[in-house]
Order: C-alpha cells, then structure tokens, then sequence
C-alpha cells in the first residue's frame, strides 16, 4: 500500500501545474505549492493554537493555528480541513468558511527549510473532543482571539510566521 502523500505544485500565477510527493517538496529550495490553514472555535468563541510536535521537520516546537495541512491532487479544501482535523487532532469539525482566501506567503526557519504556499485560510468549529496526534502535536490550548493577537505580536518568535501574517490580514 501506497503511503506517500502527494501535493499540488503551482505556477506563480496560482495555476496547476503538476504534483510531487509532500516528503520530497519542503527543503532548502521548495517549489510554490497548494496548502490550507485552519483555525478553530469552540461553544465559547475561543481558537485552538497548537504546539508543533519537536518531530516535525520545518518549525519543530513552535505555537500556531489549530492545523495546516495539503490537499490532495483532486481533493476539495472542505474535505482535506475534514482529514487533517481527523488526523492530526483526532477530531471532526464543521461549519468550514473561508477566513483569507487569497492568503500566500514564503518564510524560511532556522533550519533553512523553507516553507513556499498559496494557503487559503479557514475556520471551523470543532464537533468531537480533541486526541492530538503526538507526531504532529505537542501541546495544544484554548485562547481567546484578542489574547493570541497581542500573545503574537509580543512574541512572534515564538509563533509560526504564518499565523503572524494571518491575523496581521484578519486586523485589516
């Protein structure tokens, strides 16, 4: 059984231009691609950041939105948020809209690995109780938005450099 997960390579203009498999595309020099970024709420309105797990290649250890993750060659947005949820939170979601839809960015970690997306931008509402999986996830809570927004712009550092820029584009 095949295992590889694929990824939808881009043209600068946004358009398809092929795939390759998502193991082999994140490096020193990563070919712009197709991605999504999930934030989550709950009954109170509160979001889910999360804690990279330390395993994770590219910004290992660093707090972000809820999940990120690829759809797959032919796979809708709503129903690559409903895999990744399931994967990488044990946890189902609904009511998926679009937050930043033309959201794009380049950012480079400490590493040198280098993260190249076109990553429209959801939110969702979480339906079932929270399982991280602790190969994507280390650490996860929930905060108000208000309090994430001043926590990032305190200490960006400390935060993906996408989610900086995401609620840097929700403020406008």
């Amino acid at each position: 059984m095949d295992t590889r997960e694929f990824v939808q390579l881009l043209a600068e203009d946004g358009s398809p231009m092929g795939v390759a498999d998502k193991a082999e595309v994140h490096g020193l020099d990563t070919p712009l691609h197709l991605a999504f970024s999930c934030h989550l709420r709950d009954e109170e309105g509160r979001v889910l950041v999360t804690r990279r797990a330390l395993g994770k290649i590219a910004w290992p250890g660093v707090w972000t939105n809820a999940f990120c993750g690829h759809p797959a060659p032919g796979e809708g947005f709503e129903q690559a948020i409903a895999r990744r949820a399931l994967q990488e939170l044990g946890t189902q979601v609904t009511d998926i809209r679009p937050l930043l839809p033309e959201f794009r960015y380049r950012a480079v970690d400490a590493s040198g690995i280098v993260e190249n997306e076109i990553c429209p931008v959801f939110s969702a509402r979480i339906v079932a109780p929270l399982l991280p999986n602790p190969a994507e996830v280390s650490e996860y809570f929930w905060v108000e938005m208000a309090d994430l927004d001043r926590a990032v712009h305190a200490a960006p550092w400390a935060f993906s450099p996408w989610l900086g820029d995401q609620l840097a584009q929700l403020r406008e």
